[in-house]
C-alpha cells in the first residue's frame, strides 16, 4: 500500500491514492454546505432524518459496499476518508450516527446476510432511506457481552424476542436494529444469534431519549422488546454464531471509531493552534509562550503517533487481515489522544474554552464518550494483554 503526503491547509495529512483526494474534497464541500451551518441547531434539537437521505444520495454510506447494493466498491481508506471529513465538521454526534449506519450496523448484513436481507435492509440503508441501529448493550450488560439477557425463543415460523437494550445510537429514529439475543446453551455456555428486527413490530417499544453529557446532535435511546415475533428470515447468519459474528463486527467498529478520534483530535489541535496564534497576552500571541508552544508540539506529536498506528492497522484490514491486538491498540490510543488533546486545547483557550459558544467546549464533551463506547479503555487493555499471552 503506497502512502504519500499531501498538503492540506496548514496541516500535513496522509492519503492513499489520488482518487481519495477528490473524494475528500467532495465530502468536505458537502460538510461545509449541509452540516456546518446547522450544527448549533442540531446540538439543541438533534439532526433531521433528511440529512441521512442527502448523505445517501451523495453515496457517502456506500463507498465501501458493492455496486449492486448502491455502493461504490472502494477500499477501506475511502470509508475512513468520509469518516474523517464528517468528524472534522465539529458535529461528533452526527459523525457517530453516520458511522453506525455506514459501517457498524450494515457491515454484518453484507458479511452474513442473505440476498433478500441485503436487498431489504442493506440497499435502502446505503441509499439513506432506512436508518439502522445496533442493539448490543443492555442495562445489566455492556462490556460483558456474555451477560446479555435478551432472549429469542424458537417458535413456529420464527422467534419470540424478549428483553431490552440501552445506549442505542439512532434508537429513536431507527427503522430496524441489528440485535443480538441469547438463543440457547451448549455445554453450560450461552449461545447467541443476531436478528434483523424492524422497529414497527408489535411489542417493540422505544423508551425515552437519553440525556447525554455530549454528542447532543444524535439520539440515544433505550429499547424494550416484549414478545416481539420475527420470522425465520430475520435471523442474520447461522443460529448460535452471534457471539462470533459480534466479535468480528466489533473489530471494524473499533477501527472506524479510532478514525473518528484521530480526526477529532486533529480538529482540537487546529482550534488550539488558531486560538494561540490569534490571542494576545502581555503584548504577544499565546503561541510565543514557551509553555503553550510545548503543549502544542506535544499535542501534534500525539495526534501523528495515533494516526500512524491507525493507518498502518487499516492497511492490513483493507487487505482482509484482522489484527485484533493492533485494532484494540489503535482504538485505545486514538480515544485517549482525542480526549487528552481536547482537554489541553480547552486549557489553552482558558476561560473562553469553558464557554459553550466556543467549539472546543463541545469537542471536550464529545471526546469523553470515545473512551467508553465500542469497548472501554479497560476492555481494550484486556484484549491487548490476552493477545500478548499474558
Amino acid at each position: 500500500m503506497k502512502f504519500e503526503k499531501v498538503k492540506d491547509g496548514i496541516n500535513m495529512k496522509y492519503a492513499v491514492m489520488e482518487n481519495h483526494q477528490q473524494l475528500r474534497k467532495t465530502v468536505r464541500k458537502f460538510v461545509q454546505k449541509e452540516i456546518v451551518p446547522n450544527i448549533e441547531e442540531w446540538e439543541k434539537n438533534g439532526f433531521p432524518n433528511e440529512i441521512f437521505r442527502k448523505m445517501g444520495q451523495m453515496g457517502l454510506f456506500g463507498v465501501r459496499y458493492p455496486e449492486e447494493y448502491g455502493g461504490s466498491n472502494m477500499d477501506y481508506f475511502a470509508a475512513m476518508t468520509v469518516t474523517e471529513e464528517i468528524a472534522s465538521s465539529g458535529c461528533a454526534g452526527l459523525g457517530m450516527a453516520f458511522n453506525v449506519q455506514a459501517l457498524m450496523a450494515t457491515n454484518p448484513i453484507l458479511k452474513f446476510g442473505t440476498e433478500e436481507q441485503k436487498q431489504n435492509y442493506l440497499a435502502p440503508s446505503i441509499a439513506g432511506e432506512k436508518i439502522a441501529a445496533l442493539g448490543i448493550t443492555e442495562p445489566s450488560a455492556g462490556s460483558d457481552v456474555a451477560g446479555l439477557r435478551t432472549t429469542a425463543t424458537k417458535t413456529d415460523g420464527g422467534w419470540i424476542i424478549n428483553g431490552s437494550k440501552v445506549f442505542i445510537t439512532n434508537g429513536i429514529r431507527a427503522d430496524y436494529q441489528i440485535l443480538i439475543a441469547k438463543t440457547g446453551e451448549k455445554n453450560g455456555r450461552p449461545l447467541f444469534s443476531i436478528f434483523l428486527v424492524d422497529s414497527n413490530l408489535e411489542g417493540y417499544t422505544v423508551g425515552r431519549k437519553l440525556e447525554k453529557v455530549g454528542m447532543h446532535a444524535s439520539d440515544t435511546a433505550e429499547i424494550f422488546l416484549e414478545n416481539v415475533f420475527v420470522p425465520d428470515s430475520a435471523l442474520l447468519g447461522k443460529e448460535g454464531e452471534g457471539f462470533k459474528q459480534l466479535m468480528w463486527q466489533l473489530n471494524g467498529e473499533r477501527l472506524i471509531q479510532a478514525t473518528a478520534c484521530v480526526a477529532g483530535a486533529q480538529r482540537c489541535l487546529d482550534l488550539a493552534v488558531q486560538y494561540a496564534k490569534e490571542r494576545e497576552q502581555f503584548g504577544r500571541s499565546l503561541s510565543k509562550n514557551q509553555v503553550l508552544g510545548h503543549y502544542l508540539a506535544e499535542m501534534n506529536t500525539e495526534v501523528e503517533a495515533a494516526r500512524a498506528l491507525l493507518y498502518n492497522t487499516a492497511a492490513h484490514y483493507d487487505k482482509g487481515e484482522v489484527l485484533v491486538k493492533e485494532i484494540s491498540m489503535a482504538k485505545l490510543l486514538a480515544s485517549k489522544v482525542y480526549y487528552e488533546v481536547a482537554d489541553k486545547a480547552l486549557q489553552i483557550h482558558g476561560g473562553y474554552g469553558y464557554m459553550n459558544e466556543y467549539p472546543i467546549s463541545r469537542e471536550w464533551r464529545d471526546a469523553r464518550l470515545m473512551r467508553i463506547g465500542g469497548g472501554a479503555d479497560e476492555i481494550q487493555k484486556e484484549i491487548i494483554a490476552k493477545e500478548m499471552d499474558l
